[in-house]
């Protein structure tokens, strides 16, 4: 008896069970009409799209040049395809997406792989080596994600993602924790999907080049208590909210109680760190300063760092709260930013104040600008850093 292939043998399925497309697995008749991405042995990536109606396709993405990255034309094929293949890039994790006839932000159908950066969906693909492998899925041991929701001082519950490590959940340990904050527009979702910190944080520790730990996401925005979607709020959609007013300083020491008595955390100054890009940034001068025994790292990356409302007791008194901070002698103050961000010279006048004030700290410059590539770096670099036997 020949085999029966599996189009035949589904279609056998629908003729004996009485089963139609609709009543069978949902996308089981779905098609792709081309390969998209396809990533090259010299690390060049070709994209397609099928749009044999299309007058004009365009590719947006920051493998071409970075921050400054402008709009690439795509080139038309007899068959209705548009087609663009890339220089040769380096190993990274990259995102793009279409502009068909002048409507943006078009998603590759043939591309499964998508992130959401505040309201914008989008691609992307990975060219393997260092940073592409890091940023991956390995076969090493892996730490567990779980979205929980925690009951704070303003009395409501708020969602968080947690971060466990290989091993926690079958052993009796204590951890080291680092409070890791999104940016404008984020939620305790973004740096989940978009800065791949259970990759990351996977394989730094699989290769000893971090110490196991616990990473605790937050939602910056105080306004809502959860990604949307995920709470009573409904479906709003992404905005580029945030809590800039003194709001979710306030709130932060009992979010590192609420970590500390349902984990097994190690709680005390030298077993927690603090991080953040952007807004996120500015919360984690903002509280690391406003409870100076609380952090002994501290990782600032292209932060927002003079943005807070005015008036509010949070953000005043600088120098004198930087006094106390500094006093007790953090083990790392770390600022990292791009070259081309446009918060560098907020970030230059920052350092300018430490350094009159004579404060230790370590500084870290890359190239690009306000973007998740810097970001992935900057996490990456920091976890290494922290908590050090």
């Amino acid at each position: 008896m020949k085999r029966l292939s599996l189009f035949a043998y589904i279609v056998g399925l629908v003729l004996i069970f009485g089963l139609t497309p609709t009543s069978a697995q949902q996308n089981l008749w779905q098609r792709k009409s081309v390969t998209s991405p396809e990533v090259h042995s010299d690390g060049s990536v070709t994209l397609r799209l099928y749009a044999p109606n299309s007058e004009s396709v365009m590719l947006f993405g920051d493998f071409a040049h970075g921050s400054k990255s402008e709009p690439m034309t795509m080139t038309r094929l007899e068959d209705g395809v548009w087609e663009y293949t890339s220089e040769p890039l380096a190993s990274e994790l990259y995102y793009y997406w279409f502009i068909v006839d002048g409507i943006d932000h078009v998603a590759d159908p043939s591309n499964s792989y998508v992130m959401r950066d505040v309201g914008s969906q989008m691609n992307y693909f990975i060219i393997p080596g260092e940073r592409g492998d890091l940023y991956s899925a390995q076969n090493v041991p892996h730490g567990t994600l779980s979205r929980v929701w925690a009951k704070i001082s303003d009395g409501r519950e708020r969602r968080m993602t947690i971060y466990t490590p290989a091993g926690y959940e079958s052993g009796k340990g204590r951890y080291p924790v680092l409070y890791l904050l999104h940016g404008m527009g984020g939620d305790e979702e973004a740096w989940v999907a978009t800065g791949r910190v259970a990759e990351i944080m996977d394989n730094l520790i699989a290769q000893r080049r971090a110490e196991p730990m616990i990473v605790v996401m937050t939602n910056g925005c105080t306004k809502h208590v959860a990604a949307p979607g995920y709470s009573h709020e409904g479906m709003w959609s992404p905005y580029m909210s945030g809590s800039m007013d003194g709001s979710f300083e306030r709130l932060f020491p009992s979010v590192v109680e609420w970590v500390d008595t349902h984990y097994r955390t190690l709680s005390k100054a030298e077993a927690r760190a603090i991080a953040g890009l952007s807004m996120g940034g500015f919360h984690s001068m903002h509280i690391s300063k406003e409870y100076p025994a609380m952090f002994d790292y501290v990782g600032l990356f292209s932060a927002a760092v003079f943005r807070g409302e005015k008036g509010v007791d949070v953000y005043e008194n600088i120098e004198e709260k930087l006094a106390k901070q500094f006093a007790a002698d953090p083990k790392l103050y770390w600022i990292a930013i791009g070259k081309d961000d446009f918060l560098y010279e907020e970030n230059v006048e920052y350092r300018k104040l430490l350094d009159k004030c004579g404060y230790e700290y370590t500084f870290r410059e890359t190239g690009d600008g306000h973007i998740w590539r810097n970001w992935r770096i900057y996490l990456t670099e920091f976890a290494q850093l922290i908590f050090k036997k």
